[in-house]
């Protein structure tokens, strides 16, 4: 019984140990608006190349408004985003740790705040290996004080990816569903076992709920690895995101119904949003979930900028909530997480979904998807709140990953990023 207990035990820490790695977000309530992305570009994958001199932008804020000595790491993970069993010394060049010395009080702004930035990697901490990596940042320089994680990516291109986006065959899905074809040259890897040591991951939009992942080539042509199986690699299209313009509380946008500026933090309310799914399909622009920090009265919204407690309200056809359903609301602001943080709860007095934020200023896009009460593992779905329709545009990332037979982690060899729309017939 003392060894089964054991064995159960490391299991169980294991099992919390691997939710902790892939957790992207914070973990603590006064950090907010956590952004890491291309330098100069906030709706972009923090991506970097190996051995390069690309730079990534971090940038929150600690509403608890006083200084504090914040310091981050990276941790090298598989493609599963797993921790690998490597000592830092092994990926990291220099430092293992570095404090942030970036910070300004914000000014003009009536939420007291602390906006902290920094450009990574910087030259006393930078990675050395190919992969998936996690940004931790932790406060006095104490791992166990974890305040935020993020991931990024460090590419070594090595493979040349084809890709382009296509219609299913099965008439059930032709009219809903994206079909993903992939073509990997592997030609410089020279895989050995290219079942086993070649992974793709596919994601829509940034989103991790509805990756693809763990698929097998249809075909292997010499070096070239074709994944083109029917039922691979399949996306609800969705439709068009939703929007909220938040760069001024003093305007009220097209999109914001009241905002209440006698209570500090001023309180938006959004308009309703109803059920899509029976509406015809309308092009138009939109930023595919992303967000942009930005406001209209001030020079730098990112430590001028101020929050607001933002109101979203969801209204269903019959004013009844869904049937053993779970909806949340989802953007690149909530980090993909689906949780008690994100998840909209039911006014049964109004018979309608609500949801209230703490955002700072800028430009919000979002939709709301719905999960399976009695399914934690089921993924997020948009055909009850938004419809599926086959001409919206979407993002669609491919990743790449290699490990060679004496490896020890998953390299990144090669990454792609195709849109929906853009050089397809008939748009």
């Amino acid at each position: 019984m003392k060894y089964i207990f054991s064995i159960f035990f490391c299991l169980l820490l294991l099992a919390t140990s691997a939710k902790e790695i892939f957790s992207d977000g914070a973990l603590v309530k006064n950090v907010k608006t956590i952004q890491l992305y291309q330098q100069n570009n906030q709706m972009s994958l923090p991506i970097i190349n190996l051995n390069s001199s690309d730079l990534l932008e971090l940038h929150f804020d600690d509403l608890d408004g006083y200084v504090k000595n914040y310091f981050y790491t990276f941790q090298l993970c598989n493609e599963d985003w797993q921790e690998v069993g490597l000592s830092q010394f092994d990926y990291i060049k220099g430092f293992t740790q570095n404090r942030i010395s970036q910070y300004r009080v914000a000014s003009i702004a009536l939420t007291k705040y602390i906006h902290y930035q920094a450009l990574l990697p910087e030259r006393g901490i930078v990675p050395t290996k190919s992969g998936n990596y996690l940004l931790k940042v932790y406060l006095n320089g104490d791992v166990k004080q974890l305040s935020f994680t993020k991931k990024f990516y460090v590419l070594d291109n090595k493979a040349t990816i084809g890709a382009q986006v296509l219609q299913p065959f099965d008439n059930q899905l032709f009219r809903t569903h994206h079909r993903i074809q992939v073509s990997v040259n592997t030609t410089v890897l020279n895989p050995v076992n290219p079942q086993q040591q070649v992974k793709i991951n596919i994601l829509q939009n940034n989103r991790t709920d509805n990756m693809v992942r763990n698929i097998q080539p249809a075909f292997i042509r010499g070096n070239v690895l074709e994944y083109n199986g029917e039922q691979d690699c399949l996306f609800p299209a969705g439709k068009e995101y939703r929007w909220v313009d938040l760069r001024s509380f003093r305007l009220e946008t097209e999109r914001v119904e009241t905002i209440d500026k006698n209570v500090q933090p001023n309180e938006v309310f959004v308009k309703v949003d109803g059920e899509r799914s029976q509406l015809r399909y309308a092009f138009f622009r939109d930023l595919n979930g992303w967000f942009n920090i930005a406001a209209l009265e001030n020079i730098n919204p990112f430590w001028q900028g101020d929050y607001a407690n933002v109101h979203f309200t969801f209204a269903t056809n019959n004013n009844q909530p869904l049937p053993k359903k779970n909806m949340f609301l989802v953007g690149a602001f909530t980090n993909g997480q689906m949780n008690n943080e994100t998840k909209m709860e039911f006014n049964a007095n109004k018979g309608v979904y609500e949801k209230t934020m703490l955002l700072k200023q800028g430009y919000y896009t979002y939709t709301y998807a719905t999960k399976d009460a009695d399914n934690q593992n089921a993924k997020a779905d948009v055909t009850l709140t938004d419809g599926n329709f086959w001409e919206t545009e979407n993002d669609y990332t491919i990743f790449v990953y290699f490990r060679s037979l004496s490896g020890r982690h998953d390299e990144l060899v090669g990454m792609n990023n195709i849109n929906s729309r853009n050089g397809r017939n008939g748009f």
